[in-house]
Protein backbone atom coordinates (compact mmCIF):
# COMPACT_ATOMS: atom_id res chain seq x y z
CA UNK A 1 0.00 0.00 0.00
CA UNK A 2 2.92 2.30 1.07
CA UNK A 3 4.60 1.60 -2.44
CA UNK A 4 1.85 2.25 -4.38
CA UNK A 5 1.41 4.84 -7.01
CA UNK A 6 -0.61 7.65 -5.67
CA UNK A 7 -3.17 9.69 -7.55
CA UNK A 8 -1.92 13.23 -6.62
CA UNK A 9 1.59 11.41 -8.58
CA UNK A 10 4.70 12.09 -6.67
CA UNK A 11 7.43 9.34 -5.34
CA UNK A 12 7.36 7.90 -1.88
CA UNK A 13 10.22 7.17 0.46
CA UNK A 14 9.47 4.37 2.48
CA UNK A 15 12.12 3.36 5.04
CA UNK A 16 12.13 0.61 7.15
CA UNK A 17 14.55 -0.05 9.86
CA UNK A 18 15.76 -3.06 11.74
CA UNK A 19 15.51 -5.51 8.80
CA UNK A 20 17.48 -7.85 10.54
CA UNK A 21 15.19 -7.78 13.19
CA UNK A 22 12.44 -9.07 10.93
CA UNK A 23 9.92 -11.91 11.22
CA UNK A 24 10.45 -14.68 8.53
CA UNK A 25 7.21 -14.13 6.49
CA UNK A 26 8.06 -10.34 6.17
CA UNK A 27 11.35 -11.11 5.16
CA UNK A 28 9.63 -13.29 2.78
CA UNK A 29 7.35 -10.14 1.16
CA UNK A 30 10.33 -7.89 1.18
CA UNK A 31 12.32 -10.56 -0.48
CA UNK A 32 9.36 -10.59 -3.60
CA UNK A 33 9.40 -6.93 -3.05
CA UNK A 34 12.85 -6.42 -4.34
CA UNK A 35 12.68 -8.53 -6.85
CA UNK A 36 10.29 -6.60 -8.71
CA UNK A 37 10.05 -2.91 -6.92
CA UNK A 38 7.62 -0.57 -8.07
CA UNK A 39 8.73 1.54 -10.51
CA UNK A 40 7.74 5.14 -8.79
CA UNK A 41 9.17 4.48 -4.98
CA UNK A 42 12.20 4.91 -3.17
CA UNK A 43 12.53 1.56 -0.23
CA UNK A 44 15.48 1.93 2.04
CA UNK A 45 15.97 -1.53 4.22
CA UNK A 46 17.95 -0.56 6.81
CA UNK A 47 20.39 -3.96 8.12
CA UNK A 48 22.77 -4.20 10.91
CA UNK A 49 25.00 -6.31 8.70
CA UNK A 50 24.05 -9.78 10.73
CA UNK A 51 23.48 -13.25 9.16
CA UNK A 52 19.53 -12.72 9.94
CA UNK A 53 18.36 -11.47 6.52
CA UNK A 54 21.23 -11.85 4.42
CA UNK A 55 18.90 -14.00 1.59
CA UNK A 56 17.04 -10.46 1.91
CA UNK A 57 20.17 -8.70 1.43
CA UNK A 58 21.47 -10.75 -1.17
CA UNK A 59 17.94 -10.35 -3.13
CA UNK A 60 18.67 -6.53 -3.07
CA UNK A 61 21.81 -6.96 -4.19
CA UNK A 62 21.49 -8.93 -7.51
CA UNK A 63 18.44 -7.08 -7.79
CA UNK A 64 20.94 -3.76 -8.51
CA UNK A 65 19.82 -1.88 -5.40
CA UNK A 66 22.34 0.73 -4.29
CA UNK A 67 24.44 -0.24 -0.68
CA UNK A 68 25.29 2.20 1.23
CA UNK A 69 27.93 0.87 4.11
CA UNK A 70 27.52 2.94 7.28
CA UNK A 71 29.77 1.65 9.97
CA UNK A 72 28.91 2.80 13.64
CA UNK A 73 31.19 5.63 15.11
CA UNK A 74 31.89 5.45 18.48
CA UNK A 75 35.80 6.46 18.88
CA UNK A 76 36.34 10.46 19.65
CA UNK A 77 38.32 10.90 17.44
CA UNK A 78 36.00 9.67 14.49
CA UNK A 79 33.09 12.09 15.61
CA UNK A 80 35.50 14.96 15.91
CA UNK A 81 35.89 13.62 11.80
CA UNK A 82 32.57 13.53 10.79
CA UNK A 83 32.08 17.30 12.50
CA UNK A 84 34.79 18.77 10.75
CA UNK A 85 33.35 17.01 7.33
CA UNK A 86 30.26 18.32 7.68
CA UNK A 87 31.74 21.96 7.65
CA UNK A 88 34.15 21.28 5.04
CA UNK A 89 31.04 19.60 2.82
CA UNK A 90 29.30 23.28 3.56
CA UNK A 91 32.87 25.23 2.17
CA UNK A 92 33.05 25.84 6.42
CA UNK A 93 35.72 24.92 8.35
CA UNK A 94 35.81 24.66 12.48
CA UNK A 95 38.56 24.59 14.91
CA UNK A 96 39.50 21.30 16.60
CA UNK A 97 38.82 22.48 19.69
CA UNK A 98 35.51 24.38 18.49
CA UNK A 99 34.61 20.49 17.76
CA UNK A 100 35.49 18.81 20.35
CA UNK A 101 33.00 21.67 22.43
CA UNK A 102 30.26 21.02 19.88
CA UNK A 103 30.40 16.99 20.77
CA UNK A 104 30.48 17.90 24.31
CA UNK A 105 27.54 19.88 23.86
CA UNK A 106 24.98 17.98 21.79
CA UNK A 107 26.75 14.24 22.38
CA UNK A 108 27.12 11.50 20.11
CA UNK A 109 23.95 11.12 17.70
CA UNK A 110 24.89 11.79 14.26
CA UNK A 111 21.30 13.48 13.52
CA UNK A 112 21.83 15.80 16.02
CA UNK A 113 25.24 16.75 15.64
CA UNK A 114 24.80 17.41 11.84
CA UNK A 115 21.89 18.97 13.01
CA UNK A 116 24.13 21.45 15.01
CA UNK A 117 26.26 21.90 12.16
CA UNK A 118 23.88 22.87 9.85
CA UNK A 119 22.39 25.48 12.17
CA UNK A 120 25.95 26.72 12.49
CA UNK A 121 26.51 26.65 9.24
CA UNK A 122 23.61 28.68 8.37
CA UNK A 123 23.65 31.13 11.09
CA UNK A 124 27.16 32.22 10.85
CA UNK A 125 30.33 33.08 8.82
CA UNK A 126 33.74 32.64 8.77
CA UNK A 127 35.84 29.87 10.49
CA UNK A 128 34.01 28.37 13.73
CA UNK A 129 35.83 28.79 16.55
CA UNK A 130 35.00 27.88 20.13
CA UNK A 131 33.64 31.45 20.91
CA UNK A 132 31.01 31.06 18.29
CA UNK A 133 29.93 27.01 19.76
CA UNK A 134 29.67 28.91 23.27
CA UNK A 135 27.43 31.40 21.33
CA UNK A 136 25.24 29.04 20.62
CA UNK A 137 24.96 26.53 23.64
CA UNK A 138 25.78 28.61 26.41
CA UNK A 139 25.52 26.29 29.49
CA UNK A 140 24.74 23.51 27.03
CA UNK A 141 28.35 23.53 26.13
CA UNK A 142 29.83 23.50 29.19
CA UNK A 143 27.48 21.78 31.44
CA UNK A 144 28.63 18.19 30.96
CA UNK A 145 29.07 15.26 33.61
CA UNK A 146 32.88 15.22 32.19
CA UNK A 147 33.02 19.32 32.79
CA UNK A 148 31.87 19.09 36.44
CA UNK A 149 34.99 15.86 36.69
CA UNK A 150 37.11 18.08 35.46
CA UNK A 151 37.04 20.57 37.51
CA UNK A 152 36.56 18.12 40.57
CA UNK A 153 39.73 16.18 39.85
CA UNK A 154 41.40 19.42 39.62
CA UNK A 155 40.38 20.62 43.14
CA UNK A 156 38.41 23.54 41.28
CA UNK A 157 35.68 22.80 44.08
CA UNK A 158 33.49 26.18 43.11
CA UNK A 159 33.89 25.78 39.63
CA UNK A 160 33.16 21.96 40.03
CA UNK A 161 29.62 22.99 41.61
CA UNK A 162 29.06 25.90 39.58
CA UNK A 163 29.39 23.48 37.01
CA UNK A 164 27.16 20.79 38.36
CA UNK A 165 24.25 22.42 38.88
CA UNK A 166 24.49 23.94 35.36
CA UNK A 167 24.70 20.24 33.94
CA UNK A 168 21.25 19.27 36.36
CA UNK A 169 19.59 22.40 35.17
CA UNK A 170 19.63 21.15 31.62
CA UNK A 171 18.85 17.57 32.76
CA UNK A 172 22.29 15.63 32.80
CA UNK A 173 21.19 12.72 34.88
CA UNK A 174 22.88 12.13 38.27
CA UNK A 175 24.32 9.06 37.20
CA UNK A 176 26.26 10.31 34.55
CA UNK A 177 27.90 12.65 37.13
CA UNK A 178 29.19 9.76 39.60
CA UNK A 179 30.74 7.85 35.96
CA UNK A 180 32.27 10.63 34.94
CA UNK A 181 33.71 11.58 38.84
CA UNK A 182 34.28 7.66 39.11
CA UNK A 183 36.18 7.31 35.38
CA UNK A 184 38.02 10.59 35.87
CA UNK A 185 40.01 9.01 39.13
CA UNK A 186 40.70 5.78 37.81
CA UNK A 187 42.73 7.31 34.86
CA UNK A 188 44.48 9.34 37.13
CA UNK A 189 45.01 5.79 39.15
CA UNK A 190 45.96 3.96 36.42
CA UNK A 191 48.39 7.03 34.69
CA UNK A 192 49.96 7.43 38.31
CA UNK A 193 50.89 3.59 38.75
CA UNK A 194 52.16 3.15 34.79
CA UNK A 195 55.60 3.04 34.30
CA UNK A 196 57.31 6.27 34.48
CA UNK A 197 58.97 7.40 31.01
CA UNK A 198 56.49 6.09 28.36
CA UNK A 199 55.77 8.47 26.01
CA UNK A 200 51.93 9.43 25.71
CA UNK A 201 51.22 7.03 22.20
CA UNK A 202 52.72 4.10 23.81
CA UNK A 203 50.91 4.66 27.32
CA UNK A 204 47.66 5.51 25.30
CA UNK A 205 47.74 2.35 23.62
CA UNK A 206 48.38 0.53 27.24
CA UNK A 207 45.88 1.94 28.53
CA UNK A 208 43.16 2.47 25.88
CA UNK A 209 42.80 6.04 25.83
CA UNK A 210 43.47 8.85 23.44
CA UNK A 211 46.82 10.63 23.88
CA UNK A 212 45.06 14.00 23.95
CA UNK A 213 43.80 12.41 27.51
CA UNK A 214 47.21 11.35 28.66
CA UNK A 215 47.99 14.67 28.76
CA UNK A 216 45.47 15.70 30.36
CA UNK A 217 45.22 13.21 33.16
CA UNK A 218 49.04 13.93 33.70
CA UNK A 219 48.36 17.90 34.28
CA UNK A 220 45.33 16.77 36.81
CA UNK A 221 48.05 14.04 38.85
CA UNK A 222 49.35 17.31 40.62
CA UNK A 223 48.23 17.69 44.15
CA UNK A 224 47.22 13.84 44.36
CA UNK A 225 48.46 10.91 46.66
CA UNK A 226 47.29 7.76 46.56
CA UNK A 227 45.45 8.24 50.15
CA UNK A 228 43.63 11.07 48.41
CA UNK A 229 42.29 8.99 45.63
CA UNK A 230 41.21 6.35 47.76
CA UNK A 231 39.08 8.93 49.91
CA UNK A 232 38.11 10.24 46.75
CA UNK A 233 36.36 7.07 45.23
CA UNK A 234 34.76 5.70 48.30
CA UNK A 235 33.07 9.43 48.07
CA UNK A 236 31.59 9.12 44.78
CA UNK A 237 30.60 5.16 45.68
CA UNK A 238 29.01 6.34 48.37
CA UNK A 239 27.01 9.14 46.48
CA UNK A 240 26.58 6.79 43.65
CA UNK A 241 24.54 4.42 45.79
CA UNK A 242 22.56 7.28 47.33
CA UNK A 243 21.32 8.41 43.87
CA UNK A 244 20.83 5.10 43.32
CA UNK A 245 18.03 4.57 45.74
CA UNK A 246 20.00 5.08 49.65
CA UNK A 247 19.45 8.24 49.98
CA UNK A 248 16.34 11.14 49.36
CA UNK A 249 18.43 13.80 47.27
CA UNK A 250 20.59 13.03 44.93
CA UNK A 251 21.53 16.67 44.39
CA UNK A 252 22.92 16.73 47.74
CA UNK A 253 24.95 14.10 47.19
CA UNK A 254 26.52 14.76 44.08
CA UNK A 255 27.48 18.09 45.82
CA UNK A 256 28.80 16.24 48.75
CA UNK A 257 30.71 14.18 46.27
CA UNK A 258 32.16 16.83 44.24
CA UNK A 259 33.24 18.82 47.53
CA UNK A 260 35.02 15.46 48.67
CA UNK A 261 36.86 14.74 45.31
CA UNK A 262 38.20 18.16 45.06
CA UNK A 263 38.81 18.39 48.68
CA UNK A 264 40.71 14.76 48.96
CA UNK A 265 43.05 16.10 45.75
CA UNK A 266 44.11 19.32 48.04
CA UNK A 267 45.61 16.67 50.39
Amino acid sequence: MLTSPSLFGGCPVLIIRSVHEASTEALGELKDYVIAPAGDAIVVLVHAGSAKGKALLDAARKAGAREVECAKITRVGDLIAFIRNEFRLAGRAITEAAARLLLDAVGRDLRELAGACSQLVADTEGRIDEKVVRIYYAGRAEATSFSVADAAVEGRAADALEQLRWAMAVGVAPVLVTSALAQGLRNIARVATAPRGNRPADLARELGLPPWKIDRVRQQLRGWSGDGVVRAIHAVARADAEIKGGGDDPAYALERAVVAVATARRG
